[in-house]
C-alpha cells in the first residue's frame, strides 16, 4: 500500500502536471486571440487557429481536470465529469472541423451537435458532485434553498432566453428540436449552478468561482450565439469564439486551484452546521424569490411565455415553505440552546451558562466595579442521599433555587454546577457586599427544608472570589472561589472569602494547585524520603515507609501536611499516588533482590475506593520485576468509611495478588471491633498518641497491651509509630508490639542515604 510519503510525492507530481497544462491553455488561448481580429489567409492558417489552437485550450484544460481528479478524493467524480465533459466538446469541435464544415452543405442537426449537446451532461454530474463533496448531510432548509434558486433561476432564462428560441418553429422537427435543446441545456444548466450556490451560501471558494464564472461566460456565449444564428448574422472564428474559450480556461484554473483539504474542511462545516440562517445562506434564495416576483409582476398581460410564469409560481411556493422551514429550525435551535444551558433537574443555568454569563460580567468588570463569584456546597447532602434516597435529594436540590430568590438581585445568576455544588455571580459587587450576600443566603439554607414530609437539616459552605481582582479570567475566579469553599468547609466557618497570600507563599493554595499539577507533568519534582521499620525482637530491617517530598523550585522541600492538602482540593490525589508509587517501586527494586525489605505506600481514599488499584498495582510491580511481597499499601481508617464495601474489595484484591496492606494511624478513626472484624488487612499501625506516653502512662500501656493481644488474636502484626527514644521502644517491645518505626531508628531520608544506612544496618542475606 502507497504510504504518506508516496502520496504526497504523487500529488506533488500531480500539481506540477497540472501546472504546465493550465500555461498550456493560456498560451493557445492567448495565441487564439491575435487571429480573431484578423488573421492572414490560407488553409494552414485556419488549421493552425481553428483546428489546433482551439483545441489546444480544450485539451489543456481537459488535462488539468483529470489532474485534478487525481489529487482529489471526495470531489473526484466531479472533476473526472468534467473531464469527459471537455472531451466531449474536443469531440465535438473535431468532427465539426474535419467532418461537417467540409460538406457541400452543412446539415443541421450534425454529428457535432450530437457531442455539444452531450457536453452539458457530465456538465451537470460536475455540480452534483461537487456540492456533494461539500455538504455530506442535506438538511430540508437545503434542498428548498436549492429548489429556490433554481426556480428562480429558471424562471428568468426561460423568460429572457427562450422567449426568442421558442419563436424559432419553422424547418424540419430534428432542426426545430435540436435549436430549442441549447437554450432548455443552457437553462437547466443555470438553474443548477444558481441552485447549487443557494445551497452552499456565498462563501470564498476559488474553486467554485471559478466554475461558476466559467458556466456564466459559456452561458453568455450561448445567448449571443443563439441570437446572431437566428439573425444568419454569426461568424465563425470571430469574437464570440473567445467566450467558449475562456469558459474552458476558468474550468482549468478551477482545477488547479482545486483543494482536497479545503474540501474536507467544508464538509465538516457543513456537518457541523445547524439552523441555516445569515445572509450569506438566505442572500441567494433571496434574490431569486424576489426576481420571481418581479417576473410574475412585469409578465401580467401575457409578457412573458407561461412556462416562466409556472417556474416563477413554483420559487415563491418553495420560499414560503422555506420560510416556515426556518421558523422551526430556529424554533428548535432555541430549546436546544436552552436545554443545553439549563440544568435539567432543578432548571436553573448550568455550569455552561453560567460560564458564559461569567465571560461577559467579567469583560465589563473593573476595579472601580468589580465582579464576584459565590461557589456553594451543601454539607450533609450525601447522608440525604444515603439515608432517604436519591429522589430525596433532588427534591432538596429542587428546592434550594426557590429558597435563594428573594436573596438574589435580578442581574444576579444562581446556577447548579453539578452534584450539590451551586454558584451565585454577582455583577458589580465587592468584596465586603458578596461577603454579606453569602451570608444571608448561607442563613436561608440552614433553615429546615421539608422532604417527603420530613424535616431536613443541611449545612452550606461558601466561598466568595472577585474579579478582576484577584481572579482575571473566568478559571481563575472559579478556582479561587473553590479554594475559598475548601477553606470553609476545612475550618467549619460556613462562609470563606479568597485573599491572596501577599507573600505568594503557602497560604496560597491556588499557586500550589497550578504548580503541583506542572509537577506531576514534568515528574522531576517529587521524590520520596524512607523511613525505615526495624523488628523489635532482634532489630532487623523488615520494611521502610515512603514519604513523597516536593522539590519546589522557589519553596524549597514541602512536607506531605504541604503537599497534601493542594492536591486533594486540585483532584490529583490518584495521579499522585501512581507517581509515589512509582518512585517508591523504583527504590526498592535497587535493594530487593539483596536485602528482602518492602517498602511501604500509603493510600489516600479516593485511591481504596478505586476499582482499578489491584491492576494499577500489578502492572507497576512488572514494570519494575518486583514480586507482591515487595510492597505494603497503608491506609487511615477513615478512608474505609467512605464506602466500605467497595473498599474491603479493592483491598480483597490487593491481598489476593501477595500485596500487604496494614491500617496506619491506628487509634485515631473509628476503631470499631466489628469494623476491625471484616477487615482485610495484614497489619495495624499504632499511631504516636497512644505510643509516645506509654513508659509513664500506665493507662496509655494498658491500652496498648490490649490491643497488642487483640490484634495477635486476629492474626495481624503490630506497628508502633513515633518511637522517639530507645527507652519507649524497649517498653513497646516488652508490651508485644512487633516492629517500631521513629526518630529513635531513624529520620525519613532520601533514597541514596536510605541505601547507605541499610549497608551499615543490615547484612547482606544469601538468595
Amino acid at each position: 500500500m502507497p504510504t504518506e510519503v508516496d502520496r504526497v510525492r504523487s500529488t506533488a507530481r500531480a500539481t506540477a502536471l497540472s501546472r504546465r497544462a493550465v500555461a498550456l491553455t493560456l498560451a493557445a488561448l492567448a495565441l487564439f486571440t491575435t487571429g480573431v481580429w484578423g488573421r492572414p489567409d490560407g488553409e494552414v492558417w485556419a488549421v493552425a487557429y481553428d483546428l489546433v489552437l482551439y483545441n489546444a485550450v480544450y485539451v489543456g484544460a481537459a488535462l488539468v481536470c483529470a489532474l485534478a481528479a487525481l489529487r482529489a478524493a471526495g470531489d473526484r467524480l466531479a472533476w473526472w465529469s468534467m473531464t469527459v465533459a471537455l472531451l466531449l466538446g474536443v469531440a465535438g469541435n473535431l468532427v465539426y472541423s474535419l467532418v461537417v464544415a467540409r460538406m457541400a452543405e452543412e446539415p443541421f442537426p450534425s454529428i457535432s451537435d450530437a457531442f455539444y449537446l452531450g457536453f452539458y451532461l457530465p456538465l451537470y454530474v460536475t455540480l452534483v458532485g461537487l456540492i456533494r463533496a461539500r455538504v455530506p448531510r442535506f438538511h430540508a432548509s437545503m434542498w428548498l434553498d436549492g429548489v429556490v434558486g433554481a426556480l428562480g433561476a429558471g424562471a428568468v432564462a426561460v423568460a429572457v432566453l427562450l422567449g426568442p428560441a421558442l419563436e424559432v418553429t419553422e424547418g424540419h422537427l430534428a432542426a426545430v428540436l435540436t435549436s430549442l435543446a441549447y437554450p432548455i441545456a443552457d437553462v437547466v444548466l443555470l438553474a443548477l449552478l444558481v441552485g447549487v450556490g443557494a445551497i452552499l451560501g456565498v462563501r470564498r471558494d476559488r474553486t467554485l468561482l471559478l466554475l461558476g464564472a466559467g458556466i456564466v461566460a459559456q452561458l453568455v456565449g450561448d445567448i449571443v450565439f443563439l441570437d446572431l444564428a437566428i439573425a444568419g448574422v454569426y461568424v465563425e472564428g470571430g469574437p464570440l469564439d473567445l467566450t467558449w474559450l475562456i469558459t474552458m480556461a476558468l474550468f482549468a484554473l478551477a482545477g488547479h486551484t482545486s483543494d482536497p483539504d479545503a474540501v474536507r474542511a467544508s464538509a465538516r462545516a457543513g456537518a457541523q452546521a445547524g439552523t441555516r440562517v445569515g445572509w450569506r445562506v438566505l442572500a441567494l434564495p433571496l434574490t431569486c424569490n424576489l426576481a420571481s416576483l418581479v417576473i410574475l409582476a412585469a409578465g401580467y398581460g401575457d409578457r412573458f411565455t407561461a412556462a416562466a410564469a409556472w417556474l416563477a409560481v413554483g420559487c415563491v411556493l418553495a420560499a414560503l415553505a422555506r420560510t416556515a422551514i426556518t421558523f422551526r429550525e430556529v424554533r428548535a435551535f432555541n430549546e436546544v440552546r436552552e436545554q443545553a444551558r439549563t440544568d435539567e433537574l432543578t432548571g436553573l443555568p448550568n455550569r455552561r451558562a453560567l460560564l458564559d454569563e461569567a465571560q461577559r460580567v467579567l469583560a465589563a468588570a473593573t476595579a472601580r466595579r468589580p465582579a464576584a463569584l459565590l461557589l456553594l456546597d451543601l454539607d450533609g447532602f450525601k447522608e440525604v442521599n444515603d439515608s432517604l434516597g436519591h429522589h430525596a435529594g433532588d427534591s432538596l436540590l429542587r428546592q434550594v433555587g426557590p429558597r435563594l430568590r428573594d436573596a438574589l438581585r435580578a442581574t444576579d445568576t444562581l446556577a447548579r454546577l453539578g452534584g450539590d455544588e451551586f454558584a451565585v455571580l454577582l455583577p458589580n459587587s465587592a468584596l465586603d457586599e458578596a461577603q454579606e450576600r453569602a451570608e444571608r443566603i448561607r442563613e436561608l439554607l440552614l433553615q429546615p427544608f421539608t422532604v417527603e414530609g420530613i424535616r431536613l437539616h443541611v449545612g452550606v459552605s461558601i466561598g466568595v472570589a472577585t474579579a478582576p481582582v484577584p481572579a482575571a479570567t473566568v478559571q481563575e475566579l472559579l478556582r479561587c472561589a473553590d479554594v475559598a469553599m475548601y477553606a470553609a468547609k476545612s475550618s467549619r466557618e460556613g462562609v470563606r472569602a479568597y485573599v491572596p497570600d501577599p507573600r505568594g507563599g503557602t497560604g496560597d493554595r491556588l499557586h500550589t494547585m497550578e504548580e503541583l499539577r506542572t509537577a506531576l507533568e514534568d515528574g522531576g519534582q517529587l521524590a520520596v524520603h524512607l523511613q525505615p521499620q526495624v523488628a523489635l525482637d532482634d532489630g532487623r530491617v523488615v520494611g521502610a515507609e515512603a514519604l513523597v517530598r516536593w522539590h519546589h523550585p522557589t519553596r524549597g522541600l514541602l512536607s506531605p501536611a504541604e503537599l497534601l492538602p493542594a492536591a486533594e482540593q486540585a483532584g490529583l490525589l490518584r495521579p499522585l499516588a501512581d507517581a509515589v508509587l512509582e518512585l517508591s517501586l523504583t527504590a526498592a527494586a535497587r535493594w530487593w533482590w539483596d536485602r528482602r525489605v518492602p517498602v511501604s505506600v500509603n493510600l489516600s481514599a479516593a485511591d481504596v475506593t478505586d476499582l482499578d488499584l489491584p491492576t494499577k498495582v500489578a502492572g507497576a510491580l512488572a514494570r519494575h520485576g518486583l514480586p507482591a511481597a515487595a510492597l505494603t499499601l497503608e491506609l487511615v481508617e477513615d478512608t474505609l468509611m467512605a464506602d466500605p464495601d467497595r473498599g474491603r474489595v479493592v483491598l480483597g484484591e490487593l491481598r489476593r495478588l501477595g500485596v500487604r496492606t496494614s491500617i496506619d494511624d491506628y487509634g485515631t478513626g473509628y476503631s470499631s471491633l466489628a469494623y476491625l472484624r471484616h477487615l482485610p488487612a495484614d497489619e495495624l499501625k499504632l499511631d504516636r498518641s497512644l505510643t509516645r506516653d506509654v513508659g509513664h502512662d500506665p493507662r496509655a500501656a494498658a491500652i496498648v497491651r490490649h490491643t497488642v493481644a487483640l490484634v495477635h488474636d486476629l492474626g495481624l502484626a503490630l506497628v508502633a509509630e513515633g518511637v522517639e527514644d530507645d527507652d519507649t521502644g524497649a517498653v513497646l517491645a516488652a508490651l508485644g508490639c512487633d516492629t517500631a518505626q521513629g526518630y529513635a531508628i531513624a529520620r525519613p531520608m532520601p533514597v541514596e542515604a536510605f541505601l547507605e544506612w541499610l549497608d551499615a544496618s543490615v547484612p547482606v542475606q544469601p538468595l
